[in-house]
C-alpha cells in the first residue's frame, strides 16, 4: 500500500501541514487522551505464560507521540516531502521532489497544542470484553467509538451469542462452579459468590457505573489456593503483582505509578501473616472515581480513572481503619495441615495453577463468564433491590441481581466476618470498655485519661489497670494527652460495639472533657 503524500515547506507552512493532516486520521491506531497525542503499540518481550503470580500485562501500550516516535511514524506510515531546487543538465534550477523528515522542533511544535479536533478519544485500554452503559457486549478487538475504549484481548475469543441459548448458559454455569471452582476450600458460600462477583466486576463495571470495593483473598493456611484466585481475574484482563508497603507514603507512590500501566487488576500478593490493613490511601482509593496524585519524577499532578480492580492475598488478614466497610471478602479454609498435597487427581481441573497460564484456557473462562453476564442482561438484568453497601450500593445491588439470576446464593453474606477481623474496631472496643469500667460515664480530660493510662505500684508491684487495653499508636506507644485529645475527637460518636465516645465542655468549664456511654445490649 502506498503511503499518503504530505507536502512541507517552511517551517510554519511544515507545522501547519503536518498538524492537518495529523487532524485527518494521517497515522494508524492514534488517538488522544488528557490532550495528548497517543499511538497504540505493540509491547514485545513479555511473558508467553505468566505463572499465577507474576504480571500479566496487556499485549498492547498508548505511547504518547514524542517528536522521535512522530518521525519514526511519519516514515512508515506517510510520504512526506518537500520540493527542493536543483541544477538541472542545462545549467538551470528546477524544484524536485524529495522525502524529508521534518526537523525535532518544528515536530516538537506540532505536538505542543492540546486541541485535537477529529482525532478519536482514548478513554482506556482493556484487555477483555465489557458490557456498554447500554447492555451491548464490546468485544471486537480494537478501538470502540461508542465507548472511547481499546480492546486488547489477551486471547483470542470466538463471538459471545448476544442471546445465549438455555444449554450455553447451563454449559457455561455448570463449567464455572463446578470444574472451575468445584475444588478450593470455601469456607462457606458466601466466600465462593463473593469471588464470582469480582470476576465478573471488570466486565460489568462500565454498564453498572458504580465504584468497586476492594478484594480480600486470604486463608487460614498456606497453599490454599488464594494465588491461583487472583489469577483468575489477573490472567483474564491483565494483573499486576506487587509487594505490600507498610508505609502510606511508600504505598502511594506505588499506587500513582501502577495507573501508568495497561493492567485491569493489581494484586498485593502473600501479605505476611496476620497483617492489618488499614491504610488511609487505601482507604480513599477504593472510593475515589478518580485518582490524583503528583506524577512520580516530576512536578505536576495527574488524574486517573479509577478502572482497577484492587485485591490483596494472605493468610488470617485484618482489617482497620475505615477498610472494614469498604472490602469484600473471600475466605479458604482447607482444615487440613498441609492442603498442597491434596490429591489432585480427582479434581475437576487439576494444576489448576498451571491450567489457567495456557490462553486456551483462559479463553474458555471468560467466554463462559460472558454467557452468564449476557444472558442476565438477555433478561433485564435484574438488581438485588434489598442489598446495601455505603458508596458500592450500585455494585452490590447489580452483582447481587447477577448471581441471584444463576441461582449462586451467599453474596455479601459473610460482612459480619469482615467486621470481625477488623483490628481497630477490635482495639477500641477493648480501650471503652475498659475506660467504661474503671471511670463509668465520668467526663475527663485527655490528660487525666492519659494519667489513668500510666502504672500503678500496688504491694511493690508495677500494675496495669488497663489491662494492656490503653489505645496506642502505629508505632504501638501510649500517645500523649495532646495526641490523645485528637484521637478521642476523632472516634466521637462513633459505636464502637456497645460503646461509644462522647466529647463536650460539659460541666468542666472551658475544658474539653470526654466520657463514655455504654448501651446495654
Amino acid at each position: 500500500m502506498s503511503r499518503p503524500p504530505v507536502e512541507v515547506g517552511s517551517g510554519p507552512e511544515t507545522i501547519r501541514a503536518l498538524k492537518a493532516a495529523l487532524v485527518d486520521g494521517l497515522l494508524p491506531d492514534t488517538y488522544v487522551s488528557d490532550g495528548a497525542l497517543v499511538h497504540m503499540e505493540e509491547v514485545s518481550g513479555g511473558h508467553a505464560a505468566p505463572a499465577v503470580d507474576e504480571d500479566s500485562p496487556l499485549p498492547v501500550s498508548a505511547s504518547i507521540v514524542t517528536p522521535a516516535l512522530l518521525a519514526a511514524l511519519l516514515a512508515e506510515h506517510a510520504y512526506v516531502y518537500r520540493h527542493a531546487p536543483r541544477k538541472n543538465a542545462g545549467g538551470g534550477v528546477e524544484l524536485v521532489e524529495e522525502e524529508v523528515t521534518p526537523p525535532r522542533d518544528r515536530l516538537a511544535s506540532v505536538l505542543a497544542g492540546k486541541t485535537w479536533p477529529k482525532v478519536p478519544a482514548l478513554r482506556g485500554i482493556i484487555g477483555a470484553p465489557v458490557l456498554r452503559r447500554d447492555g451491548t457486549l464490546l468485544q471486537r478487538p480494537g478501538y470502540d467509538q461508542a465507548t472511547g475504549l481499546y480492546l486488547a484481548s489477551k486471547v483470542d475469543l470466538p463471538p459471545v451469542p448476544d442471546r445465549p441459548t438455555a444449554d450455553q448458559v447451563a454449559t457455561a454455569r455448570d463449567f464455572l462452579l463446578n470444574r472451575f471452582l468445584r475444588d478450593f476450600p470455601w469456607a462457606g458460600p458466601a466466600d465462593r459468590a463473593n469471588y464470582v462477583a469480582l470476576l465478573a466486576t471488570p466486565i460489568l463495571r462500565h454498564f453498572t457505573r458504580s465504584l468497586t470495593p476492594f478484594g480480600l483473598i486470604d486463608a487460614t493456611m498456606p497453599g490454599s489456593g488464594k494465588s491461583i484466585l487472583t489469577a483468575g481475574p489477573g490472567m483474564l484482563y491483565g494483573q499486576r503483582v506487587m509487594p505490600w508497603s507498610y508505609a502510606d507514603d511508600e504505598l502511594r507512590k506505588a499506587i500513582t505509578a501502577v495507573f501508568a500501566q495497561q493492567v485491569g487488576v493489581v494484586v498485593w500478593d502473600n501479605l505476611a501473616e496476620g497483617t492489618v490493613i488499614d491504610s488511609p490511601t487505601l482507604a480513599l482509593l477504593v472510593t475515589a472515581p478518580v485518582w490524583s496524585d503528583r506524577q512520580l519524577g516530576a512536578s505536576r499532578n495527574i488524574a486517573t480513572v479509577n478502572d482497577r480492580l484492587w485485591l490483596a492475598t494472605g493468610n488470617n488478614l485484618q482489617v482497620g481503619g475505615d477498610m472494614a466497610s469498604r472490602t469484600v471478602r473471600v475466605r479458604l479454609d482447607p482444615d487440613m495441615p498441609r492442603p498442597e498435597q491434596r490429591d489432585q487427581s480427582q479434581f475437576g481441573i487439576p494444576q489448576l495453577d498451571q491450567w489457567i497460564t495456557i490462553p486456551a484456557n483462559q479463553m474458555t473462562v471468560l467466554y463462559h463468564l460472558l454467557v452468564l453476564v449476557l444472558d442476565w442482561t438477555g433478561r433485564g438484568a435484574p438488581r438485588a433491590a434489598g442489598l446495601s453497601m455505603r458508596q458500592f450500593t450500585p455494585w452490590a445491588q447489580a452483582l447481587g441481581g447477577f448471581l441471584a439470576h444463576h441461582d449462586i446464593d451467599g453474596f455479601l453474606t459473610n460482612t459480619a466476618d469482615v467486621y470481625a477481623i477488623d483490628e481497630d474496631a477490635m482495639r477500641w472496643r477493648a480501650f471503652l470498655a475498659c475506660w467504661h469500667g474503671l471511670h463509668g460515664s465520668e467526663p475527663l480530660t485527655a490528660a487525666e485519661i492519659r494519667r489513668s493510662g500510666e502504672p500503678v505500684f500496688f504491694g511493690g508491684q508495677e500494675t496495669d489497670r488497663w489491662d494492656g487495653q490503653f489505645i496506642t499508636t502505629h508505632t504501638g506507644r501510649m500517645p500523649n494527652a495532646m495526641a490523645l485529645g485528637r484521637l478521642l475527637t476523632g472516634q466521637a460518636g462513633r459505636w464502637r460495639g456497645d460503646y461509644v465516645v462522647r466529647s463536650g465542655t460539659h460541666d468542666r468549664g472551658d475544658r474539653r472533657v470526654f466520657w463514655v456511654e455504654h448501651s446495654e445490649p
